[in-house]
């Protein structure tokens, strides 16, 4: 059934929700931009609402390997049994701990769902009209490798996919340049994705491509011709010596690039589905798995680059990420047929010709052969020599929405940084099984790297659920549902944070002048939890809070507040019928962009409802007047509230 907007939230407004008894106790001011981390703490084993996941904590250390299981025309296969499966790991058996099928919507099922009604400005909610799908998935622009007339192609097959995307497809969509950009968080709105995409800074030539679009030459003829043969020769070692090295730094940026997308998945649960488009692939991000496994050395191709790369395909493989290459050139013409080239150079010497589409064939093979690979060794697909891009990404994302998760335990317990193989098998014949073939077993809780710096984001001492719900860009959590409005609270700007706001100290990241928003909330009483008292009290403990990201993900600002209430029964019938309202004011630079990220935790069963908006959807919006703003009343006098510690 459609899944229907709450009569408490779709009813209610912002100044007169029926309130619980409750006082906001301001969060102690720090020296950094940074949450305390009070709340409960998270249950061992947590069934997350509405999200279809389950999210496992536990001291053993598991091995999550996700399965996409088709038939001979490509399709999922359902139903199938843990029974079904068989696992090895060095040709070793190994004991199936859990067992889950993941299912995305059907065509018919998508269908029953309308899209989401538009909002009045400045008002935004977590609520989503269809059940999301279970895997992420991030479509990866890879500006830095794919010639601009490709990354134009690229760019209107996009839009012409989602114009079929099915509800519920949660896709974040990454650039990348000479170094990652996140372009837009999860969201499963596709008019959302639509402004993404038509950025112009998602579209940018490559200073490190032999681009036309850049002035580069296409054919540079023959010299030799002239009686210049020594010159030729100079000419073409002085090329050579440049795209070698324009080759090694694309490599250094788009490995860099892999290792920041792998940190930043690593923090959120379940599967992910990388679409990543490109028009050239200048290195595999994972090491050699075969020589591994034949007792060589993985990264010898690699050199001082072995650590990165290795930390690489260990997050990757954590963080069950799927990779799927699209070769954003599509169908390919040898150069020497390109209009572009004038064929001077072949009827001087006819030779060239046949060594021009040697290499060209070489190059395309090699660069083939590596997507193919990618995919295989992440339980992937490639998609290679095809303009009809908008289906691969539907197929890829029907793909990686389809499949089964199994976790074991390694029998070998020695986390000596060995390759070790894996092997799925089923008892069925005729299936197509895709999984990571393999991981290196690294301890995972050895500490980081030496050198390696954490965002503020992910320094943050908060607990799990409220650290994941609140990083820049990640999927709107919707275990509280709620609205939220955001508003100037006037046109002035101000020199100062409002009260309570803990910025960033440092003055590159975070100065003034500021300007002052106004967050008002409605949360649906009936995702949060309470606790019937002794007394015959009700008593809930909420936080709210309200990040400030550039578009860098550094964290400028935070306002935090603890509520704790216990109400009388009259007061919670009230409440059950009327929401929950709450108000609290951010400041934000007045200059540049920057994104809000609120939501609502519930610290007595660590469940928390999350929602990102940018600042410039509601910067020009007309300020809140003051008999609009509400504020959080005052408890009743037999109502005793606490405050935090």
């Amino acid at each position: 059934m459609p899944r229907l907007l709450p009569a408490a939230l779709a009813l209610a407004t912002f100044a007169g929700i029926p309130a619980i008894a409750q006082t906001a106790a301001q969060a102690p001011s720090q020296t950094t931009a940074q949450a305390p981390a009070k709340t409960a703490a998270a249950p061992t084993t947590q069934l997350v609402k509405d999200e279809g996941i389950t999210t496992l904590h536990s001291t053993a250390k598991l091995v999550v390997v996700d399965v996409v299981v088709t038939d001979r025309d490509h399709h999922p296969v359902h139903g199938l049994k843990q029974s079904d499966f068989t696992l090895l790991e060095s040709k070793k058996p190994q004991q199936i701990k859990s067992f889950d099928e993941h299912s995305a919507l059907t065509d018919a099922a998508a269908a029953k769902f309308e899209p989401m009604p538009k909002m009045p400005p400045g008002i935004f909610t977590n609520f989503e009209p269809a059940p999301v799908n279970s895997a992420l998935n991030i479509v990866l622009l890879d500006t830095l490798n794919t010639p601009l007339k490709d990354q134009m192609f690229v760019r209107n097959q996009l839009l012409d996919y989602l114009k079929h995307a099915k509800p519920g497809t949660r896709v974040a969509i990454f650039g990348l340049t000479s170094k990652l950009v996140l372009l837009q968080g999860f969201t499963s709105d596709p008019d959302v994705l639509k402004t993404a995409i038509n950025k112009t800074k998602s579209i940018r030539a490559s200073l490190l491509l032999d681009d036309p679009a850049n002035g580069a030459t296409a054919d540079s003829g023959d010299l030799s011709d002239f009686g210049m043969a020594q010159i030729s020769a100079n000419v073409s070692t002085f090329e050579s010596i440049e795209q070698s090295f324009m080759i090694q730094q694309r490599v250094e940026y788009t490995l860099d690039a892999m290792n920041n997308l792998a940190r930043y998945l690593s923090n959120l649960p379940g599967r992910k589905n990388l679409i990543w488009f490109s028009g050239s692939f200048p290195l595999d991000i994972l090491p050699d798995g075969e020589v591994g496994a034949a007792g060589g050395d993985p990264f010898a191709a690699v050199l001082e680059m072995e650590d990165e790369y290795r930390e690489t395909t260990n997050l990757l493989a954590r963080s069950q990420v799927a990779v799927y290459p699209v070769d954003a050139r599509g169908l390919m013409v040898a150069p020497m047929f390109d209009a572009s080239t004038s064929g001077a150079k072949f009827a001087r010497n006819p030779a060239a010709f046949g060594q021009a589409n040697t290499a060209f064939f070489n190059k395309t093979t090699g660069e083939h052969a590596t997507m193919q690979r990618m995919a295989q060794d992440t339980g992937g697909e490639a998609y290679i020599n095809t303009n009809g891009l908008a289906q691969a990404v539907t197929k890829a994302i029907e793909n990686g929405s389809n499949y089964y998760t199994l976790t074991y335990a390694p029998s070998d317990t020695k986390w000596n940084g060995d390759y070790r193989p894996i092997k799925v098998t089923l008892a069925q014949q005729g299936y197509n099984l895709s999984y990571r073939h393999g991981y290196y077993s690294d301890d995972p809780d050895a500490p980081p790297k030496k050198g390696h710096t954490e965002t503020a984001a992910t320094a943050t001492p908060t607990p799990p659920a409220v650290h994941t719900a609140m990083m820049h860009g990640s999927p709107g959590s919707t275990q509280i549902i709620f609205k939220v409005r955001a508003l100037p609270v006037s046109a002035e700007n101000e020199p100062e944070v409002a009260p309570g706001n803990q910025v960033n100290p440092d003055p590159k990241k975070a100065h003034g002048p500021y300007r002052r928003y106004a967050v008002d909330y409605a949360a649906d009483p009936r995702m949060i939890t309470f606790e019937h008292t002794a007394e015959g009290k009700y008593h809930c403990s909420l936080q709210w809070v309200v990040y400030v990201y550039d578009p860098e993900g550094q964290l400028i600002n935070i306002s935090l507040r603890d509520t704790e209430a216990n109400i009388t029964a009259a007061q919670y019938n009230a409440t059950m019928h009327g929401g929950v309202p709450f108000h609290q004011e951010v400041s934000v630079p007045a200059k540049g962009e920057y994104y809000l990220r609120i939501a609502v935790h519930d610290a007595l069963d660590s469940h928390i409802g999350a929602v990102e908006i940018p600042v410039d959807a509601v910067k020009n919006l007309p300020p809140v007047t003051a008999s609009a703003a509400p504020v959080p009343p005052k408890p009743a006098a037999d109502t005793p509230v606490n405050a935090p510690h």
